[in-house]
């Protein structure tokens, strides 16, 4: 039913800092700048910071990953090394985790097919808090995801669709990451009305370019879109 995460949106409190911190410790070159938005285009997905001037807001203290090649931990560790970070090796891959300046949890793994060079060539994992576990999983299987891995205490679930999308009831998790909170997020999907209608069933969806937004029952807002917009 989906087929791409079209954009992530992260609450930020100063433009100018959260800016100079994705341009110059990730090295993110803006395709929009505005007074409330500053958007950047990694892949497939546009990451948007947002002042809270408006609805939909950015999400809150939001961890999710950027995709880098296989073999760029080592260069990421360097051109992170001024900053905290916390490290983690899972076997196949691994991971740095950083704060950016509005608290979200940004994390920077080796999951992308060498070729990717040090380039950051997607978002591949995004964190949602939810309040009941179990209804949540059903609502986003609901749009093809698939549970991929449960946590060993049964609050946290991962699953599989566009991207790795976990949903997690309140915790803290590796470096001290938390589930982000009213997350905008977009897909692209076959049928945006009937994806809407299964995520939300009893909410009005909210006509956008291109498709339909609805807000689910954890408060998260999810647009849905024929095509990746330009």
């Amino acid at each position: 039913m989906l087929s791409a995460l079209t954009h992530l949106a992260l609450e930020v409190k100063y433009l100018d800092r959260a800016r100079s911190f994705y341009t110059d410790h990730l090295g993110l070159d803006p395709v929009s700048d505005s007074e409330r938005e500053v958007v950047f285009r990694v892949g497939e997905t546009a990451v948007v910071l947002r002042r809270p001037s408006g609805v939909p807001r950015g999400g809150l203290h939001v961890h999710y990953a950027f995709a880098t090649g296989a073999e760029a931990y080592e260069t990421w560790d360097a051109r992170l090394s001024s900053l905290p970070t916390v490290a983690f090796d899972f076997g196949g891959s691994r991971s740095l985790y950083v704060d950016d300046p509005d608290d979200h949890c940004v994390e920077v793994g080796t999951v992308a097919d060498a070729s990717a060079g040090d380039d950051l060539v997607g978002v591949f994992e995004v964190v949602l808090e939810v309040e009941e576990l179990p209804s949540a999983v059903e609502r986003y299987r609901s749009l093809g995801f698939e549970v991929v891995d449960r946590g060993d205490d049964r609050r946290r679930v991962r699953l599989r669709g566009p991207m790795d999308l976990e949903l997690w009831e309140p915790q803290l998790g590796i470096a001290d990451a938390r589930g982000g909170v009213h997350v905008d997020l977009g897909f692209v999907a076959d049928d945006p009305a009937a994806a809407a209608r299964a995520v939300a069933p009893d909410a009005a969806p909210e006509q956008v370019d291109g498709g339909v937004r609805v807000r689910e029952a954890d408060g998260h807002v999810l647009t849905f879109v024929e095509r990746v917009q330009a």
